[in-house]
């Protein structure tokens, strides 16, 4: 690892392993279906990993369900919050199911997609999510559709519905609790369905998440309404997987020891930097740092951490948990190299699978 140049990110093959062996249990439990949700985390060099433990992928748009498609296989689930005209016919052939966001999406498509399993997406009004900006049942919410007597109208044209309205969920009772709501208050719709995806943000994976009670939950829910589950794990599927590697570049002290590595959270993980996060940095010691980015973005700071020893020019640090929502949204501010890729193996050797060059930015802008 010390050959590699910094900043990567280093997907750890073992760790990967841990999830996806809680991911094959639920669903030889439950009898649900799990399909990786590309939104989160689409690193394709592990689909081959991925694909023994998980039934397929679930997208938000065309070139998530192409990728979902021609890397991981399986099964294919295509939702996108609005198809468009000119894509449309290509989404359709590569999905197995497609799932329509909105009633008027399915009139308006509903006879290009037939041959093509069709769904709708159905939003609950609640959910789990502590972040307004993430909340899928936030008033005047575009993501779904709620009533009712629509809802009723269409169903002769859909076989299944999506409620995607669990985030970060770790607490299995507010699951059950909401699960239930869904049951009470649509369970006239979900009896004549085929096939109910329960969406993803449902934390399964954490230490100490009772995941038996969660697959007979589940299949108790499957049986009562006669449908298949489909579960779209993202966070779960990679959660404590991956590391972002980066080198201290500068050491400054403005009040407080700085140290500036050789990386960006606005570049590189953005999603801490919306929803106001820090990042998952060391703390083993009494030298404390602040860990800054190398933009010129006054607020790129990581967050704080502590070292055993004082920190030096050169010296690596691992940032955890760096795989989702991270890669996916990566980007070229301030021109800052994009982090490799690379893959720690079971073995324990580490092999670089992709790394980012002057070419890849340029290309990118024009």
């Amino acid at each position: 690892m010390s050959e590699l140049q910094t900043p990567y990110y280093l997907i750890d093959k073992a760790r990967l392993r841990g999830n996806m062996e809680k991911i094959a249990l639920l669903r030889e439990r439950s009898g649900a279906k799990a399909l990786l949700a590309l939104k989160c985390f689409a690193t394709w060099s592990v689909f081959d990993f991925m694909r023994e433990f998980m039934d397929g992928t679930t997208s938000s748009s065309l070139f998530e369900l192409r990728l979902g498609h021609e890397e991981f296989g399986k099964e294919t689930h295509a939702y996108s919050v609005a198809w468009a005209d000119h894509e449309i016919d290509e989404a359709l052939g590569y999905a197995d199911k497609i799932i329509f966001n909105s009633l008027g999406q399915l009139d308006r498509y509903a006879d290009r997609a037939k041959g093509t399993t069709t769904g709708l997406r159905l939003n609950p009004r609640f959910s789990t999510s502590g972040f307004d900006l993430a909340d899928p049942a936030r008033p005047f919410s575009r993501l779904g559709e709620w009533d009712t007597a629509r809802l009723d109208a269409a169903l002769d044209r859909i076989s299944g519905v999506m409620i995607h309205y669990n985030c970060e969920n770790g607490d299995f009772d507010l699951f059950d609790h909401q699960l239930t709501r869904i049951e009470t208050e649509f369970g006239d719709i979900l009896g004549r369905l085929d096939w109910v995806s329960l969406g993803g943000g449902i934390h399964f994976t954490g230490d100490g998440y009772p995941l038996e009670r969660l697959a007979d939950r589940l299949a108790a829910f499957s049986q009562k309404f006669g449908v298949q589950v489909f579960l779209e794990p993202g966070e779960a599927s990679i959660t404590g997987a991956a590391t972002l590697e980066v080198s201290v570049l500068d050491l400054i002290n403005n009040g407080k020891d700085v140290a500036i590595v050789d990386s960006s959270i606005e570049a590189h993980m953005l999603d801490l930097l919306i929803y106001r996060e820090t990042a998952k940095l060391p703390q083993d010691g009494t030298h404390e740092y602040q860990i800054a980015g190398k933009t010129c973005l006054a607020g790129d700071i990581f967050g704080e951490a502590r070292f055993p020893q004082p920190l030096k020019i050169g010296d690596r640090i691992s940032i955890e948990d760096a795989a989702g929502y991270t890669m996916v949204k990566k980007n070229w501010f301030n021109g800052v190299p994009m982090p490799a890729i690379a893959i720690r193996e079971e073995d324990g050797q580490v092999r670089p699978v992709r790394r980012f060059t002057y070419d890849d930015y340029k290309g990118s802008l024009s």
